[in-house]
C-alpha cells in the first residue's frame, strides 16, 4: 500500500493545506526581515538592497500568491529557487548537513514548494477557480 486509502480521496485538498501552512509560514520570514514582526534577532538587521533585503521582497510577494493559489506553479518554482539558492550560498559551506548548518527551513521550504510547483495549488485555489471559470 502506497498511501492511506482514507486520506488519498481527500489528496486535492490536503495539498491546499500544506500550499497554505506552508505559505502562512514563510510570510513570517518576510515580515520579520523587512517589518521586525514577528521579532527574530537574526532577522531584525536586514540592511535594504541587501541579498537578504531582495529575498525578504520575494517572500513577501510569493506567500500570499502561494497562499491564495495564484500562479502558483510559477511563484512555487521561483520560492524553491530562491531557497535553493539560500542553502548552497549561506548554509551548505559552513556544513553538509542541515541539522549542524542552520538550513533545515532552507532545505524543506526549497522541496516543498518543488513538490507544489509540480503537482499544482491543489482544489482550494484562485487558479483552480479562474480555470473553472474559463471552461465554462
Amino acid at each position: 500500500m502506497d498511501r492511506v486509502p482514507v486520506l488519498a480521496k481527500w489528496q486535492p485538498e490536503i495539498l491546499s493545506l500544506v500550499r497554505i501552512a506552508t505559505a502562512l509560514i514563510y510570510f513570517e520570514f518576510a515580515t520579520a526581515k523587512l517589518f521586525g514582526f514577528p521579532y527574530v534577532e537574526m532577522l531584525a538587521s536586514v540592511e535594504p538592497f541587501t541579498l537578504f533585503w531582495y529575498a525578504a521582497i520575494i517572500e513577501l510577494i510569493g506567500s500570499p500568491l502561494l497562499l491564495v493559489g495564484l500562479f502558483t506553479g510559477p511563484v512555487a518554482l521561483i520560492l524553491s529557487g530562491e531557497m535553493a539558492f539560500a542553502y548552497f550560498l549561506i548554509h551548505g559551506p559552513q556544513d553538509f548537513f542541515p541539522i549542524r548548518n542552520g538550513g533545515i527551513e532552507a532545505a524543506l521550504f526549497c522541496f516543498i514548494f518543488f513538490y507544489i510547483a509540480a503537482a499544482g495549488p491543489g482544489a482550494w485555489s484562485l487558479d483552480r477557480l479562474i480555470m473553472r471559470r474559463r471552461s465554462h
